[in-house]
């Protein structure tokens, strides 16, 4: 597969054969080497043959194979023309981040980094099959999955605030739970609340260091400030909801067409198509209501602990999501579906999506590093408008599988390495943490230095990690 250099850390797959559009990658040659053996060039191609895809099949910094699309993929299709695709959105619908800061400086927290910790291991359920001490109805549920976070603020969970803070204010418009099936319904009670196993986590961290005060002040951040990172999603709910409509596609529309059967999709305007969006749109909002009781309880358990403490939240931005917005397409306004696999929106000043708080400067972007390494507060750019559909990386990316990880990895030994440095973890198994090591990611520095020199996302403040809990 030949890949042209178009200059400093932009890649092109030239369009052939049955490729609509081209092959855009936004990467450092060191992060092209590393992504040349695992099957995401073949991915970016093969997005790049799916009906009305629009401008490229983009790649990001931090890609790696995924099911169906990259994870660190992006691509928008048009709305009359174009398909919706559960492999451009991912099992874990919506796994994403939210950032919380707080009134506590570093100094406050140097000498309680284990009992913080612990308290919130015990209060928040993680790992595999630890499920919540939040009980609701089905018929709740689905109140949830259509209202999102201002439902469970309204019901004492939070401020107002909160929700405001969120992309699309935590409840993305077109919901409806009479497409979710009862088995996704049965998997999501007793899941809120929880922050479930594999890279999701809860991170204490402290402001390391600040690139723009100006900015970083809009966003209430400040060197040596203690913030607090979350990262989950909708858990077995949306996994469910992804896997009901894979097959719903493949009983409907079949796969002979396509260049890789995980590209399974529907048109977006064909009944189908609708149906896997309003169920996509409940998972994206149990997951910013899982956040938001996750929160109440961070609340609760570190008032305990720091009672004059003070907790808000900065921003909750989605992963594994597909979207209704307007983009530039050869010079007109046109409304597209921006399908985001592993990608984070990163929209620059103005726009009516982000928050009002924040409007005038650009919307939040967190991106979270691994055990062990720095995270990135970000602003969005106009930049990335124009040139990945307002959108920029998710995290560090894997560079290790799992079953790698474990064969040469040992997560007493990854505990005690992060302990050294200062660093107090809590997880479920020993195992999680050697398939979470730091070795089995990209390097975050260098992938956060790409964005910001190529202006998709630049950089507002670097976060360090004082303790972690992982499932």
């Amino acid at each position: 597969m030949k890949i042209k250099k178009i200059s400093e850390n932009v890649y092109e797959i030239p369009k052939e054969g049955k490729m609509l559009v081209p092959g855009r990658i936004y990467a450092s040659e060191k992060i092209i080497e590393a992504i040349k053996e695992d099957g995401t060039l073949n991915q970016i191609q093969n997005v790049a043959m799916l009906p009305g895809i629009l401008k490229a099949s983009i790649a990001l910094t931090d890609a790696h194979c995924g099911y169906g699309f990259s994870i660190g993929g992006v691509a928008a299709f048009d709305i009359d023309k174009g398909i919706i695709s559960p492999g451009g959105v991912g099992y874990d619908i919506n796994c994403s981040v939210r950032l919380l800061k707080t009134n506590l400086m570093k100094k406050d927290i140097e000498n309680k980094k284990q009992e913080v910790v612990e308290a919130l291991y015990r209060k928040i359920p993680s790992g595999v099959g630890r499920g919540s001490t939040f009980q609701i109805t089905k018929e709740k549920l689905k109140n949830v999955l259509e209202k999102g976070a201002k439902y469970i603020v309204e019901k004492g969970y939070g401020e107002k605030q909160d929700y405001l803070n969120m992309e699309e204010e935590g409840c993305i418009k077109g919901a409806d739970a009479s497409k979710v099936s009862e088995r996704a319904i049965k998997r999501g009670l007793g899941q809120l609340g929880t922050l479930g196993a594999g890279n999701h986590f809860l991170e204490v961290q402290y402001v390391d260091e600040i690139y723009d005060e100006n900015i970083a002040k809009a966003f209430g951040l400040k060197k040596d400030q203690i913030t607090i990172m979350v990262h989950c999603g909708s858990r077995g709910l949306g996994h469910q909801i992804a896997s009901d409509y894979i097959k719903k596609m493949e009983d409907k529309y079949g796969f002979k067409d396509l260049p890789d059967r995980e590209l399974i999709n529907a048109p977006i305007k064909s009944q189908l198509g609708k149906d896997y969006f309003a169920a996509m749109a409940c998972a994206a909002n149990f997951a910013f209501a899982n956040k938001q009781l996750i929160t109440h309880w961070i609340r609760e358990e570190m008032n305990h602990l720091f009672p004059k403490i003070k907790i808000d939240v900065v921003y909750d931005i989605c992963h594994n999501i597909a979207k209704f917005e307007e983009h530039i397409v050869k010079g007109k306004n046109q409304k597209v579906c921006v399908h985001r696999k592993g990608a984070t929106r990163s929209f620059g000043p103005g726009r009516k999506e982000i928050p009002k708080t924040y409007r005038k400067v650009g919307q939040p972007v967190i991106i979270p590093g691994s055990m062990g390494t720095a995270s990135y507060v970000l602003v969005g750019t106009k930049k990335a408008e124009e040139l990945t559909f307002g959108s920029t990386v998710h995290g560090a990316g894997r560079v290790k599988s799992r079953s790698a990880a474990l064969k040469t990895l040992r997560g007493e030994k990854v505990k005690q390495e992060l302990h050294d440095k200062g660093i107090e973890v809590k997880s479920g198994s020993w195992k999680s943490l050697a398939e979470e090591a730091p070795d089995v990611y990209k390097d975050i520095d260098e992938v956060v230095r790409v964005v910001d020199e190529l202006e998709i996302s630049k950089k507002i403040a670097r976060l360090k990690p004082m303790g972690v809990v992982k499932g």
